[in-house]
């Protein structure tokens, strides 16, 4: 050992200057071959040399070997994995590692073939195809309970077109900022909260224009265009605060740092997005679509939705008359009156 180690050394020297340069100087082991091994020798005092292939067999040997790669626990096999650069598409990297495989596939020798048995692809068709369930189901739900209690098919079209406009908001967005689209982003959307805006608009347009039985009609001069501008300018402040409230909820999750940050921000974000296009949306939209496609001022013909509702105010009145006379007799000891009035409910509590 001791023969090899100094007959194989690895030993740096001094530099020699040369105009501006520096000249490094080492001096290099050179064994290259088994013969260069067997001619080393071994020096001993006031004897002849011994080389050491007198002493021993010098062969060509392997590495200590710590593991083996298996293909599904049959036989060995020579793997290699390719790494994806930070930031890269992997759907757009998977698709050329496939295309460079068949390349490399052509020069291999004939019974070496090159099969990929963990493909990312998959997992990432697996959260697309998860991601699009989420959307196109919740979705479709959304428009099915708009157009439910609206009782309005347009009206409920109207709210529900929202949702594509918006994702289309945050998709820009997304693109503009950075934002990868995957399945923690995406899938946290929430179409009850992108349309909660445009609903509280439409529903106040929609009692503009077609008040139920039993409610005051005012302003039978004016246009629809100009009852859709009133009821808008009217629900204005209750939009503007409930988007506001659900952007702030999100705020939090921005200061998070670390793999917290990194797996969550991407949500908070577009989520945010979402309901900034939503909140624009709103105003401006969601107003002018109901101005040309709710029809004109007359009476809504009954639907069953609204004699739907009617039962549960109906149910909500006694409710709540039977809560108020109850804390009447018992604080006052005196008469309690209730008195109902289209939507508006009056409790009086007084003596006499």
């Amino acid at each position: 050992f001791q023969a090899l180690e100094k007959n194989n050394q690895n030993t740096g020297g001094a530099y020699i200057e040369k105009g501006p340069a520096v000249l490094f100087i080492r001096t290099e082991g050179l064994l290259s071959k088994p013969t260069d091994i067997e001619g080393i020798a071994l020096h001993r005092k006031d004897q002849a040399p011994v080389f050491i292939r007198d002493v021993a067999q010098v062969e060509t040997g392997f590495a200590t070997r710590y593991g083996a790669m298996v293909y599904n626990d049959k036989e060995e096999v020579a793997g290699a994995v390719v790494m994806m650069l930070k930031g890269a598409n992997s759907s757009a990297v998977v698709t050329a590692v496939k295309a460079r495989l068949e390349e490399i596939q052509k020069t291999l020798p004939k019974g070496v073939k090159l099969e990929a048995f963990l493909d990312r692809s998959k997992m990432v068709n697996n959260a697309i195809h998860t991601v699009q369930t989420n959307l196109l189901e919740g979705a479709l739900i959304v428009v099915f309970i708009l157009v439910l209690f609206l009782g309005n098919l347009r009206a409920g079209f109207i709210v529900a077109s929202v949702i594509p406009l918006s994702m289309l908001f945050a998709v820009i967005l997304m693109n503009a900022f950075g934002v990868s689209g995957n399945l923690m982003s995406l899938g946290a959307l929430d179409f009850g909260l992108i349309v909660d805006g445009a609903v509280i608009i439409v529903e106040a347009v929609m009692h503009r224009l077609f008040p139920r039985p039993g409610e005051s009609e005012e302003d039978h001069s004016l246009a629809p265009k100009d009852l859709v501008e009133q009821a808008a300018s009217k629900m204005m402040n209750s939009t503007v605060f409930g988007q506001a409230i659900i952007l702030i909820v999100y705020l939090p999750i921005f200061t998070l740092q670390g793999i917290e940050g990194k797996m969550f921000k991407p949500m908070a974000q577009t989520v945010a997005f979402a309901l900034l296009g939503a909140f624009f949306l709103s105003l401006t939209y969601i107003p002018m679509m109901s101005a040309l496609f709710l029809g004109k001022k007359n009476s809504q013909p009954a639907v069953w939705s609204e004699s739907l509702l009617n039962k549960l105010q109906e149910k909500y009145k006694r409710a709540l008359a039977h809560v108020a006379c109850s804390y009447g007799n018992g604080i006052c000891h005196q008469h309690c009156l209730i008195a109902a009035h289209g939507r508006r409910i009056y409790s009086v509590f007084g003596r006499g």
